[in-house]
């Protein structure tokens, strides 16, 4: 491609970028895409000669983009958000252009240390222990796994690592009953098993019960069993709910085991004081992550992960070949030695961009926003004499399922997912669901970068009808 051709392509990416997020909210959240049709759609190998740009890009927009969940669209309340702004995608972009990679001081200089400054950024910003040293990974699922690695080295004296398992004790982690499915992954990946995660009751308010904790540790201690982590959730991935961190940590303090926070997608709203009480001191943690990429508008990857003890995660991970070895070793951080991989994108670009083009004051007002849409659906839903709340309201996340008083839970279960499939099958509204103690509930997730409040009102609207129609 010469440079006419590139300048010809960039301009009509550019431009197509700026009218696809101008007519996002004209188009469907969810696609009409049967199984199978994109692949149809594609060639069965790749082209003997190349293709013109401009050829490429027609597909593109009648192949793909039609076929998209449309994640940006503000009325996709599924799941977590998985947020973008424009400031993070023309980060993204230079990273792109870049092309850098970030393993190593010495092949990214300005790429480590802009990182290790947004560490420190985002402590200020969400009031976090100053002691802590951040780095950023993919995700969270990757962040808690390297903290499960290093609480079990830990707790080994590093014998896992230089001599395997094999002639240890049984180990444990322990979590609440609802804790994200990463964490049974995590388990099974770092050779300790799945049924040695040991699931704790929760209380009336989601939380983890800290006195079952405590006894499940002791018991396991006296039957000689190694507890080696507690995780502990700031916002479960179901319903939001925050574990008793304050009481866990006292626990994990007095017990010798490793703490870890999820916070993936709460420790965002760390940054306004009132959500941050409600996370405590936070002080006995040993490690904590949140993603940037589900509500601080730094689009897809970045993974923020904070250790208390540097020197246990580096003990854990650094192995350096010879080929990569560098006169500054000890003297900067070369971060590909603080995890699994090797090979690292400019993530701290988007954290830069982001930050200052929005600001402290910037970031809080969008949280703000998104949380007072969260109330006032709550409002709506406790009003309505067919819906109830099925937990608190502390983020942008609103539970609820459709409730009679002469109805058994299985037929209100049944009501709660019939009202759910007919709004997602409308294509202009996304929602999801989750389960617990035999409730199915909807999940509505407020958090998209451009949601306003007559989106959320248009989106109640569907619900309250769609509400009134099944019942009928």
């Amino acid at each position: 491609m010469n440079n006419q051709d590139y300048k010809a392509a960039l301009d009509r990416i550019t431009n197509w970028m700026q009218s696809y997020e101008a007519r996002l909210d004209l188009t469907n959240v969810l696609p009409s895409t049967q199984p199978g049709d994109v692949y149809k759609l594609v060639n069965e190998c790749a082209p003997n000669h190349g293709e013109e740009i401009d050829t490429i890009l027609d597909d593109f927009e009648k192949f793909i983009v039609p076929n998209m969940t449309h994640w940006q669209h503000p009325m996709f309340f599924g799941y977590f958000p998985a947020n973008a702004s424009r400031p993070s995608i023309l980060a993204e972009m230079l990273m792109s252009t870049i092309g850098a990679q970030c393993m190593l001081w010495l092949t990214s200089p300005a790429a480590a240390e802009l990182e290790e400054r947004m560490m420190e950024w985002l402590l200020d910003l969400l009031d976090l222990p100053q002691d802590w040293h951040g780095v950023i990974h993919d995700t969270a699922s990757t962040s808690t796994f390297i903290a499960l690695l290093t609480a079990r080295e830990r707790a080994t004296n590093w014998k896992s690592n230089s001599d395997g398992l094999s002639s240890l004790p049984q180990m444990r982690i322990y979590a609440s009953e609802h804790i994200h499915s990463s964490i049974d992954k995590a388990a099974r990946y770092a050779g300790i098993g799945e049924a040695n995660v040991t699931k704790i009751k929760t209380q009336a308010d989601g939380g983890l019960d800290p006195l079952e904790l405590a006894q499940r540790i002791r018991a396991d201690k006296a039957a000689g069993i190694l507890p080696i982590a507690v995780i502990a959730a700031f916002g479960t991935t179901g319903t939001g709910a925050i574990d008793p961190l304050d009481e866990i940590g006292r626990t994990c303090s007095a017990e010798n085991v490793w703490l870890h926070v999820d916070a993936a997608y709460g420790g965002t709203a760390m940054m306004l004081p009132d959500i941050r009480s409600l996370a405590g001191h936070l002080t006995q943690a040993d490690s904590y992550v949140f993603n940037p990429h589900k509500w601080m508008f730094v689009n897809f990857d970045c993974s923020a992960f904070f250790v208390k003890d540097k020197e246990s995660l580096l003990k854990t991970f650094a192995l350096t070949p010879e080929y990569l070895k560098t006169q500054l070793e000890g003297e900067v951080n070369d971060y590909s030695n603080w995890g699994i991989a090797l090979g690292r994108r400019f993530r701290a670009l988007k954290l830069w961009f982001v930050m200052r083009s929005f600001g402290k004051s910037g970031l809080r007002d969008k949280l703000h926003l998104h949380i007072s849409l969260a109330k006032w659906i709550e409002k709506h839903v406790k009003q309505h004499p067919n819906l109830e709340i099925f937990t608190q309201v502390d983020f942008g996340l609103v539970c609820f399922f459709v409730s009679d008083a002469s109805l058994s839970m299985e037929q209100e279960n049944s009501l709660t997912k019939s009202v759910l499939e007919n709004l997602n099958a409308s294509k202009q509204i996304f929602l999801t669901h989750s389960k617990q103690d035999g409730r199915f509930f909807i999940r509505m997730s407020i958090g998209a970068t451009n949601v306003t409040k007559q989106h959320v009102e248009t989106a109640w609207e569907m619900i309250r009808a769609e509400v009134a129609t099944v019942l009928a």
